[in-house]
């Protein structure tokens, strides 16, 4: 199943030829990371509700133009909530799917499939992957967007960066609006680019690497 849905997504999905300014080289580029689709249909399959209240029920995987979105039945289990997923140990659903999965090395850890998506959507130039819980349904969404380098206006994830910087924010709070555990990978790639185009400012701007520094719009 994972196998034959991972084929689908690169069926029905466009793959770029990128080259390298720096080396020259050309390398090819999906709409979305491999990686990022590979741990969220693997999460679906390992944490699904597999009981009797939702026989019957498929998990959908859906490719519009702009987005992926995946949704398997259940919602989210235990304690977790999704501005906790990725941060917290989570309680699992599926303990014995979650090991086999495990010694065949499908899956490597079964704590890593939160942070292996942020992290791929994240040096991909992409936005945070959403999460939502609702209905007895969990889903996941990737959105496609230009990387911020590339942007010649402002899209709707630069609008909310932003939005959130109205009150000015440190390196802390913007890597986890972003979903980042690296607070230097988020202001070098999400915020610096936009300080040079005059969307946000430092508080410091004489002292860019003091501890104290925050980031404003």
């Amino acid at each position: 199943m994972l196998d034959a849905a991972l084929a689908f997504v690169r069926k029905n999905t466009r793959t770029k030829t990128i080259i390298d300014q720096d080396t020259g080289k050309r390398r090819d580029r999906s709409d979305y990371p491999n990686n990022a689709v590979r741990e969220a249909i693997l999460n679906a399959l390992m944490h699904r509700d597999y009981s009797i209240h939702t026989e019957g029920m498929p998990i959908y995987l859906k490719i519009f133009s702009d987005r992926f979105e995946l949704s398997n039945p259940g919602g989210l289990y235990g304690r977790l909530t999704p501005d906790t997923l990725g941060h917290i140990q989570p309680d699992t659903r599926n303990p014995v799917i979650a090991n086999a999965l495990e010694i065949m090395d499908i899956s490597e850890n079964r704590y890593s499939g939160i942070p292996t998506i942020r992290r791929e959507l994240a040096e991909a130039g992409m936005q945070p992957p959403e999460f939502l819980d609702q209905h007895g349904e969990f889903t996941v969404i990737f959105r496609l967007t230009d990387n911020l380098d590339g942007m010649n206006g402002l899209n709707d994830f630069t609008s909310k960066i932003i939005q959130f910087c109205k009150t000015p924010r440190t390196r802390k709070e913007l890597a986890e609006f972003l979903g980042l555990s690296s607070a230097t990978y988020a202001i070098k790639t999400y915020i610096q680019p936009l300080i040079e185009k005059g969307n946000i400012k430092m508080l410091i701007p004489d002292r860019p690497a003091s501890p104290k520094q925050k980031y404003y719009s």
